[in-house]
């Protein structure tokens, strides 16, 4: 599998979530900007009002989950995080499942709450600092 050089991370949030991620990225604004991000199109049209450059892909019931599964798959991105709505049905929920898996099986680091994406945001940057 080839792997790219960019360091690319997918940003993905749940209706229900998206303040959570806004906040989120907002506390940790110096931390994505050392990153390519590519979100779903609702939640990357958010992202971009704080200054981010964001690639859409199309929204999580449109295929944009499958499309950031297939980054995955392709060595396009290095990391996903995920906030995500566990209590909410989804029509997407097929998609869903995939993407989580696929980050399984190409041990892509994958966060589905705050704690957890800090943790991913906290290994990144020390692994940025000893390259």
């Amino acid at each position: 599998m080839k792997r790219t050089s960019k360091r690319t991370l997918a940003l993905i949030a749940h209706d229900g979530k998206k303040a959570d991620m806004i906040a989120f990225v907002k506390d940790n604004l110096e931390f994505f900007k050392t990153f390519e991000l590519v979100a779903t199109a609702t939640t990357g049209k958010l992202l971009q009002q704080t200054g981010l450059k964001v690639k859409k892909v199309l929204s999580g019931p449109m295929g944009g989950d499958a499309q950031i599964a297939a980054m995955v798959a392709t060595g396009k991105c290095q990391a996903v995080i995920f906030m995500r709505d566990p209590l909410g049905m989804h029509p997407h929920d097929p998609d869903i499942s995939s993407l989580l898996r696929i980050c399984d099986v190409h041990d892509v680091p994958l966060a589905t709450n705050p704690s957890t994406a800090q943790l991913i945001v906290k290994g990144l940057y020390k692994n940025l600092l000893h390259k």
